[in-house]
This record gives C-alpha cells, sequence and structure tokens, in this order.
C-alpha cells in the first residue's frame, strides 16, 4: 500500500521546465526489507528506444511529450510499470520501493514438474522450462499451472524452440530438440534469461516459432553474494541441496561464480523411479576494458534416473496410477531396468566486444562451445526366453476373456490375482534362468543403449544500433555432431556370455566378431552418426513514435552421414561402412509489425515461412542395423502467423492473440511389432508427407484489485489436427522365411493413411484458470490458481487406417464385416477426460542478522484429480480381424496406453541469502 500510495503521490510531481521540448524522469529505487543494498538495473520507455541504467539505485531518462509506460527491471525483483503523462514539465517519481520477484521461488517448483514431465514421456517434451523467463501472464499460468498436465503452448514441441547459452544454441541435432538435464539443477546460475515468445524477434539467432530463450552466466549480470537452498518435495525427486557465490568485480575487472547442487530420491512420486543427480557451475568473467570483455563457463550436470512407463487402462484399474513394471526387489532394494543417465559437460568461452557512442551501439558476441558425453538408457533383454515384463500381455486377464477360442473367466481369474501379487520384475527368477544353461549362456541380458555426443558448436552475433529508427542484429552458426551409438552389456545377471544372435532369424548381429559377449563389450549394433550445420541470419529492426517492425532472414544447411561399425548378417551390404551424405537446405523468413494506438493499448501482427530440415532419427530409417533412408525425404514446410492485441492500463494489464499454422511434408519412422493384413513382422513404419493444421486463441489479462490483490484469467482455445492423408511404407528384414512374413523385398508401400481430421496428441487443446494472489506488507504472499483442462487426445495408430488394415491375412481379401461404420467405431480416436486442478503457492521472506531468509510451499492438485496427461494407440491389432477380437470385452489386450498425472505433490523451499 506504501508503494502504491507513493507512486500516485508523486506521479505528477512537477519539476523544472525541460529544454529543448524533451523531459527528465527520474526516481531512486530501494529493497524496502534492507534498503541500504546495491541495486543495479534497467528502466525502458516501452515501445521506444529510450533505455537507460539504474546506479547507485538512481536513474534519469528523457523523453519528450506524451503518454508512456516506464518499466524499471531489477534482477531478482518485480519489474514495476508505471503509466506516465509527460505534459510540459519534469517528473521527480522520488523513491520507488521494489518487492521481491516471488517467480524465483516459483521457478524452483517448475522445475520440479518439467523434470516430472521429461522422465515420463520421452517421445515429445514439454515445454514449461522454455517459458520459467516469461513475465506474460498467460504463458506464465502456461508453464507454471499447465505444464503438470503436459500442456503445449500452442501444441508446439520443444523442438520448435531455441535455448541459446551465452548465444549459443544448446538444441540437439539428432532430435531438435533442448536437453535441459545438461543444466538441470542450476537454477541460481541459469535464471538470468532473456526470452522471446513465438516469432518476436530475437537478438541472438532467428529463432524457433515457439520462442527463444537466450541464458546469460555473466557473473557480472549476477547479484552478488552467497546463496544456499534446502528443498522437500514428493515428485520426481525428495531431497535437493544447493548453493551459489558470485564475487563482486575486483579492481582488475574479475567477476566469478560458482553453484553445485545434489537432488535426491530413492523413488519419487511414481513407484520405483529413483533420482540421482549432481551439478556443478562455474564462469570467471574478466573486463580487458570497456570494450572487450571474456567470459569462460563450464557446467557439469549428471543425471540418474529411473523410467516408468504408459499403462493400458486394464493395468491401471489393477494397479492404479503409480504403478510402474519396470523395477523389482533385489536383495529388499529397488532395482530398475529402465534407467536414464546423462552425463554430458559443456565447456564454453565468449568473446564480447562493446562499443557506444552518441549515434551508434554495438555488441559482437563470439563464442565456442563444447558438449561432450553418453546419453545412457538401460533395458533388459531377453532370448529365447520369458517376457519379464509383468505387463506382457499374455499374462494379463484380458488374454484369456478376448482369446478367439472363446473366453475364459476362470483363468483370467487367476492371471489377475497372479498380476496383483506378481506385478514386478522377478529379479531373482532372472538370475535363475541365467544358469539354466551349462554353459552360463545369458537368457537375460541387462544392457546400456549408449548415444556418446561429441558437438563443438562456434557462433558470433553482431547486434547494431544504428540510430534512434534502426537497429540490425545478424549471426552465424557452425555446429558439428560426432555421435557414437552402440549397445553395451552392463550386467549379465549371474550368467557368463552373451551369444549375439538375433533370435527371431538366428542371424549374427557381428559378423566380423566374436558372437561370444560378455560384461562391458558393446553387441547388437555399433554405428556412427556425423552431422554438420550452417546457420546464418540477418534481421533489421525499425521503431518510429506509433508503429515498430521487423523483418528477418535466414539460411540453414545441414548434411547427415551414418558409419555402421558392425557388419549385421540380415544386411550385409549396406550395414557396415559411410552412407552417402544426405544434405538439407533451407531459406527462411520472418517479419512482425506492430501499430502503437495510444501508450496503452497496441496490435501487432507476425509471420513466418520456415523450411526444416527433418531429424536425424527421422532421416534414416532402421540407423542400428544399414544405411538406409527415406525415399525423396524433403524439408517440412512451415507457414505461421499470429495478431496480436496488447493493453497496458493503470490497473488492468493483457494480451488476446489468435494464431494459425500449417506444416506440410514432415515425415515420421516409428518401430514396433505389427499383425497387419498382409503379414506380421517387426517392421520400421516410415509415414511421409504429414500435414498438420494449429490454430486457436490464446488470452491473458490480469487486473490489480488492491496494491496487495490481483486477479488473473487466461485461456487457450485450440485445434490441432491432421490436415491430409499421408503415405505409409513398412521396412523389414527377410532372412526369417516365416510362412506368416509379409514379402521377400523387404519393403511394402501401404498407401495413403486416412487421418485427416484426426486430432494431434498435442497436449490438452482447452485450458482456463482462474487465478487470485495476495502480497501482504509484511512480506508474505499466497496465491491459488483453478484449472480446467480438457480436449486431449490420444496419438493414433497411422498402420492401422491404411487399406492394409481391412485384409484378411489367411485369404488376402477384405473381411466380409468390415464396413465403414465398423471400421469407423473401432478406430475412433479415444479423448480423454477433462479435469480441473486447483493449485496453492505461497511464501515468506525475513532480514535476519543481515541475511535474505525465504520459504517457498507450494501444493499441486489439491484435490489429489486422477488424470491422463497424454497416450498412444498400440499399432500391434494391425487388421480389423485382430482388433475386432480384442475389443470384445472393455479391456483389450493392446488397448491404448496412458500417461497419468501426479495427484497431490507438495514442494517446499527454504533459502538463505548473504
Amino acid at each position: 500500500m506504501r508503494l502504491f500510495i507513493n507512486i500516485l503521490s508523486l506521479l505528477f510531481a512537477v519539476n523544472t521546465v525541460a529544454a529543448q521540448g524533451k523531459y527528465t524522469i527520474k526516481a531512486t529505487v530501494e529493497d524496502p526489507q534492507k534498503k541500504s543494498l546495491q541495486l543495479a538495473g534497467t528502466v525502458d520507455i516501452q515501445n521506444t528506444n529510450s533505455t537507460t541504467s539504474i546506479i547507485n539505485n538512481a536513474f534519469k531518462i528523457s523523453v519528450n511529450k506524451g503518454n508512456y509506460i516506464i518499466k524499471i527491471t531489477v534482477k531478482d525483483y518485480s519489474i514495476v510499470k508505471l503509466p506516465i503523462t509527460i505534459t510540459n514539465d519534469n517528473i521527480d517519481l522520488g523513491t520507488i520501493y521494489l518487492q521481491k520477484d516471488i517467480t524465483v521461488e516459483k521457478v524452483d517448483n517448475l522445475i520440479t514438474l518439467t523434470d516430472a514431465a521429461l522422465s515420463e514421456e520421452e517421445t515429445s517434451t514439454i515445454t514449461s522450462g522454455l517459458l520459467q523467463a516469461t513475465r506474460d501472464v498467460f504463458l506464465s499460468r502456461a508453464a507454471f499451472d499447465f505444464g503438470q498436465a503436459f500442456f503445449r503452448v500452442r501444441g508446439y514441441d520443444s523442438k520448435y524452440s531455441k535455448v541459446l547459452i551465452n548465444g549459443i544454441a544448446m538444441n540437439n541435432i539428432s532430435d531438435g530438440r533442448p536437453q535441459w538435464n545438461n543444466w538441470g539443477g542450476l537454477n541460481d546460475v541459469t535464471r538470468n534469461q532473456e526470452f522471446t515468445y513465438g516469432l518476436q524477434p530475437a537478438k541472438y539467432t532467428f529463432g524457433g516459432i515457439l520462442g527463444t530463450t537466450n541464458i546469460n552466466t555473466q557473473p557480472s549480470k549476477m547479484r552478488p553474494g552467497t546463496r544456499v537452498s534446502f528443498s522437500a518435495a514428493n515428485r520426481t525427486y525428495t531431497g535437493r541441496v544447493m548453493t551459489t557465490h558470485t564475487s563482486s568485480t575486483n579492481k582488475k575487472g574479475i567477476t566469478y561464480s560458482i553453484s553445485a547442487s545434489r537432488r535426491w530420491a530413492k523413488q519419487g512420486y511414481l513407484n520405483g523411479t529413483l533420482y540421482d543427480a549432481y551439478s556443478v557451475f562455474g564462469a570467471l568473467e574478466y573486463k580487458l576494458n570497456s570494450k572487450n570483455t571474456l567470459l569462460a563457463t563450464a557446467i557439469a550436470a549428471t543425471n540418474r534416473r529411473g523410467r516408468s512407463s504408459a499403462v493400458t487402462e486394464e493395468v491401471f484399474l489393477l494397479k492404479g496410477r503409480k504403478y510402474n513394471p519396470y523395477w523389482g526387489l533385489q536383495n529388499n532394494k529397488i532395482r530398475n531396468s529402465r534407467e536414464r543417465k546423462i552425463t554430458q559437460p559443456i565447456l564454453m568461452f565468449n568473446h564480447i566486444y562493446t562499443t557506444t557512442n552518441t549515434t551508434t551501439n554495438t555488441t559482437i558476441n563470439t563464442g565456442v562451445s563444447y558438449k561432450f558425453g553418453p546419453h545412457k538408457k538401460s533395458r533388459l533383454g531377453y532370448y529365447n526366453a520369458p517376457n519379464p515384463d509383468a505387463t506382457y500381455y499374455r499374462y494379463l486377464p484380458s488374454f484369456y476373456i478376448n482369446s478367439p477360442i472363446g473366453a475364459n473367466f476362470e483363468s483370467a481369474e487367476t492371471a489377475r490375482q497372479s498380476f496383483i501379487k506378481n506385478s514386478q520384475i522377478n529379479w531373482g527368477n532372472i538370475y535363475n534362468a541365467n544358469n539354466t544353461y551349462e554353459d552360463a549362456k545369458a537368457s537375460y541380458v541387462l544392457y546400456n543403449d549408449v548415444v556418446d555426443d561429441k558437438t563443438i558448436t562456434f557462433n558470433s552475433t553482431a547486434n547494431i544500433t544504428l540510430n534512434k529508427h534502426f537497429t540490425i542484429d545478424s549471426g552465424i552458426l557452425y555446429k558439428n555432431l560426432s555421435a557414437k551409438n552402440y549397445a553395451i552389456i552392463d550386467d549379465l545377471l549371474g550368467a557368463e556370455y552373451h551369444l549375439d544372435i538375433d533370435t527371431f532369424s538366428n542371424t549374427s548381429n557381428d559378423v566380423n566378431g566374436n558372437n561370444n559377449k560378455t560384461n562391458n563389450q558393446i553387441f547388437s549394433y555399433n554405428y556412427n552418426l556425423t552431422a554438420s550445420n550452417l546457420n546464418a541470419f540477418a534481421q533489421i529492426k525499425a521503431t518510429y513514435k506509433k508503429w515498430y517492425a521487423s523483418l528477418a532472414i535466414n539460411t540453414n544447411t545441414i548434411s547427415y552421414q551414418r558409419n555402421g561399425l558392425f557388419k549385421n548378417e540380415r544386411y550385409p551390404e549396406t550395414s557396415i561402412g559411410k552412407s552417402n551424405k544426405v544434405n538439407f537446405n533451407a531459406l527462411n523468413f520472418k517479419g512482425s509489425f506492430t501499430y502503437k494506438i495510444n501508450g496503452r493499448h497496441w496490435v501487432n501482427g507476425k509471420f513466418a515461412l520456415i523450411k526444416k530440415p527433418p531429424t536425424i532419427q527421422n532421416t534414416f530409417i532402421n540407423p542400428r542395423e544399414n544405411n538406409a533412408v527415406v525415399n525423396n525425404i524433403k524439408n517440412q514446410t512451415i507457414r505461421t502467423g499470429d495478431v496480436n492485441y496488447f493493453i497496458r492500463l493503470p490497473k488492468l494489464t493483457g494480451r488476446v492473440s489468435a494464431f494459425y499454422s500449417l506444416f506440410n511434408d514432415e515425415t515420421d519412422v516409428n518401430f514396433f511389432f505389427v499383425e497387419s493384413g498382409i503379414g506380421s513382422d517387426f517392421v520400421q513404419e516410415v509415414v511421409t508427407g504429414i500435414d498438420k493444421k494449429h490454430k486457436g486463441i490464446e488470452i491473458g489479462l490480469e487486473y490489480e484489485l488492491s496494491s496487495a490483490v490481483k486477479v488473473t484469467g487466461v485461456a487457450a482455445i485450440a485445434d490441432y489436427t491432421y490436415n491430409n492423408n499421408p503415405n505409409v511404407a513398412i521396412n523389414f528384414d527377410t532372412t526369417n522365411n516365416d510362412e506368416n512374413a509379409i514379402n521377400l523385398e523387404g519393403y511394402s508401400n501401404l498407401g495413403e493413411s486416412n487421418i485427416k481430421n484426426y486430432k494431434l496428441a498435442q497436449g490438452p487443446q482447452k485450458a482456463i484458470a482462474i487465478g487470485l494472489e495476495y502480497r501482504d506488507p509484511k512480506y508474505w504472499w499466497i496465491s491459488g490458481s483453478a484449472n480446467f483442462l480438457g480436449n486431449n487426445y490420444a496419438n493414433i495408430s497411422t498402420i492401422t487406417r491404411t487399406r492394409s488394415f481391412y485384409l484378411n491375412p489367411d485369404t488376402n481379401e477384405p473381411f466380409t464385416d468390415a464396413t465403414p461404420e465398423n471400421v469407423n467405431k473401432l478406430l475412433a480416436q479415444n479423448k480423454m477426460k477433462d479435469f480441473y486442478l486447483l493449485n496453492i503457492v505461497g511464501g515468506k521472506s525475513w532480514i535476519i542478522n543481515g541475511k535474505y531468509v525465504s520459504v517457498f510451499a507450494s501444493v499441486n492438485n489439491v484435490f489429489d484429480t486422477v488424470f491422463k496427461t497424454g497416450g498412444y494407440e498400440q499399432s500391434r491389432n494391425g487388421n480389423y480381424g485382430q482388433m475386432k477380437q480384442d475389443n470384445l470385452s472393455t479391456t483389450p489386450s493392446f488397448g491404448t496406453k496412458y500417461w497419468y498425472g501426479y495427484g497431490r505433490t507438495y514442494f517446499l523451499n527454504l533459502a538463505i541469502s548473504f
């Protein structure tokens, strides 16, 4: 209340008349709890090029007559926005007291939510981590509240975003996505971020259609001092400790920052999901002179976690949402068969050149980074032995109920009771099975799929302010990837060797090597992938009193090559040696235009035309075994645009947006076993020419009921659909000579998949939230949000919507009862139930003996709502007769698999800063 009264009383205070038509706005800023604290930051006049720095807790800025919004930004404090009217006098705002930014604490909570999503659904990541730096009310709600339900802003995957550290792109070449685990646990030193949403112009890169985040690790941009925090939670990890120290800049111009954290859990919210992570960070900055700065950064984060699985409705009803089939007890300790471990340090060096004069400003940031290390995913392999997964379809009641020879309810009940009692991996039985053979050959092997990356990136960007109207940004990037891909035996589980033979075709995986493999030996597959990427962009921005605009152009060249190191007996000619290089070239454009109705209302429009090369994952059909490349593969074409209306009144702020995006010629490669209308086999499904359509509106409004209370309302109403019928082809090996083999060519073009107008599985397509926040003058706060999320759909199988689905594999003729009505009933898309979530967060801060102490607590899903976050149709039932038989009951053996959201969870954090 004191801040509110102070600003109102001083807002129109009259000073001396400014000379030459320019008028001065000045003020001092203070921390109300620690008034002696030295604060530094920036002051901007929104929608103009006018900016200045806060030095020694004071600022002064000059403007012409008019209505403006002045924005005061100080790190770790809430941004202050004040409406200003300049008539014929200078304005002295007096002392403005800043409030601690509760987002600093909320981001810690967000990271635990992002971790949860990354651990559960690895085929597609959510975008919450990208949004942690935003001040937009809609995006903030999307990150902190909708993210727990796998909500994706505009339905975009994170591969359509760009994440940079010190101007250097961190997105992986292999899948196009940023790997947040590479700097996980280092919240204190990675929170200094600059975020541009969607197609807005970014300083350091052409950007992605979802947005761009640049993480700045310069110690001089961080608050000097030490921060120690302790956290407890019941999500992915149960405990965390983190400490950070940043020095002041000494007389020699040297500043440094160090940080370390430890996160752990014997098991997280989901059963059997261990968590074990260590992170360290160091940055050293040397300011040579007023123009040149050197920056060295080192990040090392290792993350080991137990993974979980999507399950069918049948399994969920038997075991609940916390069930996870991947683990079992060994010597009374949890052992997860599918762990993921990432250890990929990043070394980075930057040179920053800055020059300023009365007419132009220039900043050139040149950097090089080296990221290296393995990404391991463990798996339990079985060879001529029973499947160790307790959810294997033959172990479940539905196998007996949906039997083609008739339902056997007695056996189904026996299976139900057996599954309830024995629903985890039996490690004892596995060790016993490995002692069956006299020569101690392994029936079960625990192994790791390893991707060992080495990525070198060079980047240089220039930001040049030519004058008060024009700014030019440009940059060039070169990235080179060398990735070793192989499987390695981690544990023979009591056996002495593993016979490296494909059990289905009885062929060798390594013709030139020894087929008897032991611990720590590479087996099954072994190949290298190399990729190089040259990317350049140029951008011009024009700013005038009533409008500003930008136009950007980007060129992108990328090439891939595979080099097989094992000669595979199934593909003797194409498995070993180098493939041809696969090259892609793209030319991209984007632009924006903003018209200022006045200082408090403005409208904006943006567009982009982008050619996006396919990732390595969707270029090679079966890289573990051969050099085959998708036929006639091409760039994905993206055409997108949006229009936006912004309002900035003294009490009401917000945005209303409408967007429309078309994605054409996408390629997708999948692997599974199918019993199709033309035969049964393990196949590589190649779907080409996929078109998608995303359209919708976003609304985000914030209203101050008083200086202490504000209410927010946000909504996303969207529609994401397939926009055509793409082509489906399958590839398979032909060495098995099974009577049910599809054909002897190893390839079949199944033609179109009739999926047009089916919904995309991109998270909830409708999301609405109302939030209320109270901030007490005595430095405590509490807020709550009520959230509705709906229109969430499971991912569809494309092969079941091809013409082969209608064929009887025994006769090669269509099923007589496969009428459009019956087929449509079987293939109706699964829409998950809509649901409501209530989240509550709060905190309190004190100054104790000169130390800043804060407590933050959050409770998500207060009412313990059960909800599905995503799912996918299984493709096993690839013909009408098979699927019809499997759906005789309400619990098909190969029904849709779902991920389930967390129930009631908490996060508690205590932080001490000094």
